[in-house]
């Protein structure tokens, strides 16, 4: 008699595809925000260094905004990609071995990324109503980068630990053992 499956393969499937379109879009947001970046900070550079342009105050606010964005953008792919949080120190393990010290490290950046829901979700529920200084942008535009990236780190990360999950218990074959510094795409 053969085992129940650990989780679904049918919703796994999807969750893969979900995830792989999300990661396709966040890369495409990332790629959009520095470009978009370099308008206000191109700038700022003429507007301090010649006479051509006015002095611009928004500008600088503007690209404070991307630029946490950008982080932001850049850590929820990093987690999908497993380049970010993660770092290989550990000599060669077998593949249960491997797979048990992968879900200890998804058990933390879980933790951590339910630290970003709710502390993001109290950041941006503080800035709801105001606007920033200089732009009168909405502040909640730019707090809510943060809850954004908690739930992304928990939907890419939990990917992950089904992972590990069904490699430990030997319910799906183990990850290809990837270089330090690299990341299995």
């Amino acid at each position: 008699m053969r085992a129940p499956p650990l989780f679904d393969v049918r919703l796994m499937n999807l969750l893969r595809t979900v995830n792989r379109a999300y990661d396709r879009l966040l890369s495409w947001l990332l790629v959009f925000s520095v470009v978009i970046i370099i308008f206000p900070v191109s700038l700022q550079i003429f507007s301090r260094y010649t006479a051509l342009i006015p002095s611009y105050i928004w500008t600088e606010e503007m690209a404070r905004f991307l630029f946490v964005w950008m982080i932001m953008i850049g850590a929820m792919i990093g987690v999908r990609d497993s380049s970010h949080f993660e770092v290989d120190v550990w000599p060669h393990m077998g593949p249960r071995r491997a797979a048990a010290l992968r879900i200890v490290a998804s058990l933390f950046i879980l933790g951590f990324a339910l630290v970003f829901v709710w502390g993001g979700y109290l950041f941006t529920r503080f800035a709801w109503n105001r606007t920033s200084e200089l732009a009168d942008l909405p502040l909640w535009m730019i707090h809510i980068a943060w809850p954004v990236a908690g739930v992304t780190w928990l939907v890419f990360q939990g990917e992950h630990l089904v992972d590990a999950v069904r490699a430990l218990t030997g319910r799906a074959p183990p990850e290809p053992e990837h270089p330090a510094g690299g990341s299995a795409a």
